[in-house]
């Protein structure tokens, strides 16, 4: 159990975890299974799935999972009787669109861990301050999801002879129906990153790379690009990229959120 994770949720603490790329590394490990939890009973799906695993069935099988200190509420557990297994797969829709006005621009935000707080505040604000319609997806574990994916794209090499090759859980997940996909987490952008070969190419990650200290949790997600206004901003772009919305409004936008695109890149040395 990888406590204190993530790279902004509690600075000061040391950097045993204030790092953005144990998950990463973790990921290297051919027998093991990452996870990085947003809610309570996505990490009580996990446990209990490492218990039967491990414990009951004896597999030669272990799991890094991420714990984060931060204090926010907690949502009841989604009513759908496959929650688990969307959870232990590495991704579920959390929420669907706010229904706004009919012809909204319609985007996937995706998040995990303590990030997918900063992922729901920015689906309002861009709700609230652009009329644009978007819905969640909580990624507890992008590696997971490259391995499934990775499996599907070696089946289809081996069966070319197939007529219905295999589409990676992925991609089912995240179709590429022409909505713009942002993905945010507290992790380098490689994690989100993991998934990107089978997603649209206006797939577009966010993480926390490069050097950065501050004062504040708030003012560190800012830094690193990670906070609400910024994931709003990422979604106008993508959306602009998509050919959806003009590039003057999208810069327009970055203006009004308070974002200063001539600010130090945290990756600049």
């Amino acid at each position: 159990m990888g406590a204190t994770a993530g790279r902004t949720t509690l600075t000061g603490e040391g950097l045993q975890h204030d790092d953005g790329h144990t998950l990463i590394h973790a990921s290297t490990i051919p027998n093991i299974r990452t996870y990085d939890p947003a809610f309570a009973y996505e990490l009580a799906a996990v446990i209990r799935d490492g218990i039967e695993r491990m414990y009951v069935r004896g597999e030669d099988v272990f799991y890094y999972v991420t714990l984060y200190n931060e204090n926010y509420l907690q949502p009841p557990k989604p009513a759908d009787p496959t929650i688990d297994e969307q959870i232990l797969r590495g991704i579920y829709r959390y929420a669907e669109a706010p229904a706004l006005d009919e012809g909204a621009h319609q985007v996937r935000l995706v998040g995990s861990g303590a990030i997918l707080q900063q992922v729901i505040a920015a689906r309002d604000l861009l709700a609230e301050r652009f009329g644009i319609a978007a819905e969640i997806h909580s990624a507890p574990s992008f590696q997971l999801l490259r391995r499934e994916a990775l499996g599907a794209e070696r089946w289809n090499r081996l069966h070319p002879e197939a007529k219905k090759q295999r589409v990676p859980y992925v991609a089912q997940a995240l179709p590429a129906d022409g909505r713009p996909i942002v993905a945010a987490s507290d992790w380098l952008k490689a994690w989100p990153d993991m998934v990107a070969r089978w997603l649209p190419d206006y797939y577009l990650s966010l993480g926390t790379d490069g050097f950065g200290r501050s004062d504040t949790r708030e003012a560190l997600r800012a830094l690193f690009e990670i906070d609400p206004p910024h994931i709003a901003a990422a979604t106008l772009v993508a959306l602009a990229r998509c050919g959806d919305l003009p590039a003057t409004k999208a810069a327009a936008a970055i203006r009004e959120l308070g974002i200063d695109p001539e600010k130090l890149d945290p990756l600049a040395l």
